[in-house]
């Protein structure tokens, strides 16, 4: 028979665009939903790697996207808001979460996606409200999945009849590594584990192929799916590598064992097949899930193990900087506010040191212009904004408690405190942005204008330092040096503005050079107006 290659081809590749388009509206539509409470939820529930195993199923389901777990999950652990071994546990639980798109392609709904893509339009074009544009996306994201499905299968029709994929079948069941190595270059391909599911359950639903045939692709798909996280992983900290490895590793080492046991894991599927009268379609997902179920369980008991061994692949320096509260436990609120104040002090002096390391890691960036510098600062700053959270949501119930005059003061000073110490933290992200900029677009500035800015970035960084020491220790001595430093500052700030605009006169300067410098000035300079706001603070105390 004659068959149209063209347009099997087209088919395919069409219903394969429409299935990755849906698969990732639907996701987004899920992510804005939840909006920022699935990195919540990451952060605040992986107490334990058990836990992580939970969330990680959790989050994946609700966002349709492993790939998405991970790469936050990469994030925070570059970030400091996770360890390690809590970062394989979520990853584990979302190669279980993504098993649900498999099971959702397995119900066979007939032509009802075709409603699906109505509502889903209707939605998204006759609603303004946010919320129903969301569920347009999901819905219509839904209907389109199965769409692509039907396309996909429709182009596959005629292939089964050649002779030449028949023994390419055969070829796949005698070589089961062959499969592995399609599964994981075809995921890598299309940066999507549930096409590759998708795809395999329609191969599998036309007979297409076998099951001992599909297996290995399906194994291979779960390998594929990693580059996401090594992407991810790319030029972040030491750990955020780690833990890409560790996703890495988890599911070579599942492919290795159930290619161990492939015959006795080939007579479970179909046992549970026959049980429950399972299409094809859904014997696929049954495969998919239990695989990621059993290895979960096989691994879940040596995740300390596998965080050695990537450690060990891994080695380096761990300059990964713990961005997590220490100090500010719950049990105080109640039974003695005071000493809970004392303990959010102690996080805030835990905040300013951070904010301290931050702005001299920025000045270095900007002396030596190495790299090295900017994943230090980024991971800083996010942490800053982290603990001033936690910390005013914990004075915010302190609040709610019987204080008295003296408490009531030391908890306003508190809060000012947190929030001057969160504003130094913009501000040397403001710095590094410049910075950033100047280097990308090849901004350069006079050595006289490097050298005034050397000179005020050490008066700053002197500043919080000082502040930070006093709050420490109550001072009135070293919170008068800090009045005394942005007095400096300011004075420095109107000089250096002045020798700006005479070099501009001059022309020893471009127009965005000038930018960058004046907005860097003006940065340092807010950096002092917070330290002195600190100092203030103390002498407010003492007086």
């Amino acid at each position: 028979m004659t068959i149209d290659w063209q347009n099997i081809l087209f088919q395919f590749l069409g219903g394969l665009g429409v299935f990755l388009f849906s698969i990732k509206f639907m996701g987004d539509g899920l992510q804005k939903s939840a909006d920022d409470r699935l990195r919540e939820w990451l952060n605040r529930f992986t107490t334990n790697p058990l836990m992580g195993v939970l969330v990680g199923i959790i989050v994946t389901i609700c966002i349709q996207s492993s790939s998405a777990t991970t790469v936050i999950t990469v994030g925070l652990v570059s970030a400091g808001f996770l360890t390690l071994r809590q970062a394989i546990g979520v990853i584990m639980g979302a190669n279980i979460g993504t098993t649900i798109t498999a099971f959702i392609i397995g119900i066979n709904i007939g032509f009802y996606f075709y409603p699906l893509l109505a509502i889903g339009a209707g939605l998204l074009f006759f609603f303004k409200k946010a919320t129903y544009q969301h569920i347009g996306q999901i819905v219509f994201g839904f209907g389109g999945l199965f769409l692509g499905l039907e396309l996909m299968s429709a182009s596959m029709q005629s292939i089964h009849q050649l002779a030449d994929f028949a023994s390419l079948t055969l070829h796949l069941r005698d070589q089961p590594v062959i499969g592995i190595f399609l599964g994981t270059v075809f995921t890598l391909l299309v940066q999507s584990s549930t096409a590759t599911v998708g795809v395999l359950q329609g191969l599998y639903a036309e007979h297409l192929i076998g099951l001992d045939s599909a297996l290995p692709i399906l194994f291979g798909e779960n390998i594929g799916t990693t580059i996401t996280a090594v992407l991810a992983s790319l030029g972040a900290s030491i750990y955020a590598k780690r833990a890409a490895a560790a996703h890495v590793l988890f599911n070579v080492i599942g492919t290795v064992i159930f290619m161990i046991f492939f015959t006795p894991f080939i007579q479970f599927v179909q046992w549970i097949s026959e049980l429950f009268h399972l299409e094809p379609r859904m014997q696929i997902a049954i495969a998919h899930g239990s695989f990621n179920v059993f290895n979960m369980i096989i691994q879940v008991p040596f995740i300390g193990g596998l965080a050695a061994v990537v450690t060990k692949l891994l080695p380096g320096r761990d300059g990964n900087i713990d961005v997590t509260t220490k100090h500010l436990d719950p049990s105080f609120i109640d039974s003695s506010p005071a000493i809970a104040l004392g303990q959010a002090k102690e996080e805030v002096l835990r905040m300013g040191e951070h904010a301290l390391r931050g702005l001299e890691e920025t000045f270095l960036y900007m002396k030596t212009g190495e790299a090295v510098h900017i994943p230090t600062v980024l991971q800083l700053e996010a942490g800053l904004n982290h603990l001033d959270k936690e910390i005013t949501n914990y004075l915010v119930m302190v609040s709610k408690q019987p204080l008295s005059r003296a408490d009531s003061v030391r908890h306003h000073t508190l809060l000012t405190n947190v929030r001057d110490i969160e504003r130094i933290g913009d501000h040397f992200e403001n710095i590094l942005e410049l910075l950033q900029y100047k280097d990308h677009h090849e901004v350069s500035l006079s050595k006289s204008a490097r050298q005034d800015l050397i000179g005020m970035f050490s008066l700053a960084i002197e500043a919080v330092r000082k502040s930070i020491e006093a709050l420490d220790t109550a001072s009135l001595s070293l919170a008068q040096e800090v009045t005394e430093l942005e007095s400096l500052i300011d004075d420095m700030e109107d000089k250096l503005r002045q020798k700006h605009i005479a070099r501009l006169n001059a022309n020893e300067c471009s127009g965005a050079a000038g930018i960058v410098y004046t907005d860097i000035v003006s940065n340092l300079e807010r950096i002092g107006d917070h330290a002195v706001n600190i100092a203030d603070s103390i002498l407010g105390i003492r007086h």
